[in-house]
């Protein structure tokens, strides 16, 4: 299968990652900017068949969102199995780092924290096959062209995945707002990490804040009492790259 990917990082992003292979870039025969060349010259880099559309043809074929007149066809990524995301790993010779994500069904979340997971050196996202938003060309421009650099993996049961990070040296821990977590900024977060993101709105499922070594709450000073899963992700995936980095 193939799926459609639009606007200019997302689709330079995906020339130049080695998650799925490009089959066909379209550009606005109207648009010309030194961003577009160089999207097409990536394309031509690697042998991508380019087709000249109008602005109509575009708009028609992304269905009206907006598309900063690129957009790439690519094969479908396929999920990587859970055992080949711990080969590739074991083989990096590098501190761990990986991002679970419970049932995130917004795409625009789901594509923020790739971007950051990307950023701040994560390894893998794990995606449970059900009650998990599928990678959409909305998740892969909200994204910003991460999902091509980041292997996702599907599984079917989160808890057990969970205890297999643990078997593998891997500290869990889940992100929740509740008294008696413990502070962010005051966790020992220097070891080989797994975090662990929740539903939107119920936050972590019992059975899997059950699964979790502790759990983690960013004190506020404010009168908002939470934060959206995106950027409560994006804090605690930096806080951990920090604390590595030392």
């Amino acid at each position: 299968m193939a799926k459609l990917i639009y606007g200019i990082n997302p689709v330079m992003e995906s020339l130049k990652g080695r998650q799925r292979k490009a089959l066909e870039l379209f550009v606005d025969r109207s648009s010309a900017s030194p961003r577009l060349s160089a999207v097409r010259e990536e394309a031509g880099r690697h042998r991508v068949t380019i087709s000249q559309v109008s602005r109509q043809e575009l708009d028609q074929l992304v269905g009206g969102e907006r598309h900063q007149g690129v957009a790439l066809r690519v094969e479908e990524c396929a999920a990587i199995e859970f055992e080949d995301l711990m080969q590739r790993w074991r083989g990096s010779g590098t501190k761990g780092l990986f991002l679970v994500l419970d049932g995130i069904t917004d795409p625009h979340n789901l594509g923020a924290l790739a971007r950051s997971a990307e950023a701040s050196g994560c390894q893998g996202i794990v995606l449970p096959k059900d009650r998990s938003c599928p990678i959409t060309a909305t998740a892969e421009k909200a994204s910003a062209g991460a999902l091509a650099h980041l292997p996702v993996c599907r599984v079917t049961n989160v808890s057990r995945t969970l205890e297999a990070f643990k078997q593998e040296g891997f500290w869990v821990f889940g992100l929740a707002g509740e008294p008696g977590s413990l502070n962010l900024f005051e966790a020992d977060l220097r070891g080989n990490i797994v975090l662990v993101v929740g539903d939107e709105g119920r936050g972590l499922r019992d059975n899997v804040r059950k699964h979790c070594d502790s759990l983690l709450a960013i004190p506020m000073r404010g009168a908002v009492s939470s934060l959206n899963a995106s950027v409560a992700g994006g804090v605690a995936l930096f806080e951990v790259l920090r604390q590595q980095s030392g």
